[in-house]
């Protein structure tokens, strides 16, 4: 059996609401103890995002979930033919907060879509990897014949986890017990980082015929967890061994009272590992592909904050790979940081912003900080 190209045909997102500028966070997130957050202005100073979307209104009720938005991305992707939504054969679905922990994140978004038919759908797990993890499979699954037109997401949700609600009773202990009665900035410091959304890629085994296509090259992943402990970890707790204790092992008023259920972020291990870790793995993808840093038209690193990305060029230029600034692409400061949907955000809008000429290459970059996971792509425009 031979192995079929794999192409990108049609990109498609959806963002929640109006863009939310940086003044104006709080008054959807909101004050916990009825204080402003100490942190957020050095947060937001480092991390330059200046506008982001949450699928939340002001007094904290939802407006969207994460598979309504995914289904909502995809009928974007056939606002000009809806019928053709019955030829998916296949649904893939990555993000690191689904809506319920069961049913899974792709069947809820397979329910939002009930002309689409009875399909195969996945749900790969994990977080700012997962959306490409959810590519992969469908791209292996076209290249091997068993799937013909494909849809592969990215999305995210988080804003409901980052309100000051889900915060007040632990404050509130923190004050009968007297000690600081302010949120600690392993909690704090995410709240002013992420965002809401979602993108889709339609994968196909030919090129369209409407307009430029992105041939898959190859999808490259790596995992360091056998080496460093979990960096950023969501119900759960880490214990000073560095291992982390489940949700599932607290009772539920620790588990209120200790905001187990929020996310968190180890800020030490992310500025000692994050950078270093993964781009020595694309050098050596790029070394068994032939490949230079004279092979890349475009540049797609996912960041979580524009901190990393001098760090992100001094790392390449000592692995001989230097890429100059001019041939990045990012949306971090206007669409903010949106997890596993931010690589497909990017990939979206540059596929339809008329930049893009056939022979281009896109050398996509995802770091994954939760246990220092990685996955690269390398696509080319035809």
């Amino acid at each position: 059996m031979s192995l079929k190209e794999v192409y990108i045909t049609r990109t498609a997102s959806f963002l929640p609401n109006t863009p939310i500028s940086n003044d104006e966070m709080e008054e959807y997130l909101g004050l916990i103890n009825d204080r402003a957050s100490k942190s957020r202005r050095i947060v937001l100073r480092n991390n330059g995002i200046k506008n982001r979307y949450y699928a939340i209104r002001k007094d904290g009720t939802a407006t969207h979930t994460n598979s309504e938005m995914v289904s909502l991305a995809i009928r974007n992707l056939f606002q000009d033919n809806p019928e053709e939504i019955k030829e998916i054969d296949l649904l893939s679905c990555g993000t690191s907060s689904p809506d319920q922990m069961m049913p899974s994140h792709g069947v809820m978004v397979h329910g939002w879509l009930p002309e689409s038919g009875n399909i195969e759908v996945v749900s790969p797990s994990g977080v700012c990897c997962s959306g490409m993890h959810a590519m992969k499979y469908a791209y292996m699954a076209i290249k091997s014949g068993m799937s013909k037109k494909a849809i592969s997401s990215g999305s995210e949700r988080l804003s409901r986890v980052l309100s000051s609600d889900k915060f007040e009773l632990e404050i509130q202990k923190l004050t009968e017990l007297e000690e600081n009665p302010y949120l600690s900035f392993d909690k704090d410091f995410l709240r002013w980082m992420l965002s809401d959304g979602a993108a889709v890629f339609m994968l196909e085994d030919k090129k369209s015929t409407n307009g430029l296509s992105l041939r898959i090259d190859w999808v490259e992943g790596v995992s360091f967890a056998n080496e460093i402990e979990a960096c950023m970890y969501m119900a759960a707790d880490k214990m000073e061994d560095g291992t982390l204790k489940s949700y599932m092992d607290y009772d539920p008023q620790d588990m209120i009272e200790k905001s187990i259920l929020s996310i968190k972020q180890d800020v030490k291990l992310l500025d000692e590992y994050i950078v270093k870790l993964g781009f020595h793995k694309l050098k050596t993808k790029f070394e068994e592909s032939n490949l230079t840093n004279e092979d890349v038209t475009w540049f797609l690193p996912h960041m979580s904050s524009y901190f990393f990305e001098d760090k992100i060029y001094k790392q390449l230029a000592e692995n001989g790979m230097e890429i100059p600034k001019e041939r990045w692409f990012s949306n971090l400061a206007t669409h903010g940081n949106v997890g596993a949907g931010s690589i497909y955000l990017m990939v979206d809008e540059l596929f339809n912003s008329g930049k893009l000429k056939a022979g281009d290459t896109i050398l996509l970059a995802v770091p994954e900080s939760s246990r220092f996971s990685y996955v690269f792509a390398y696509l080319t425009v035809c």
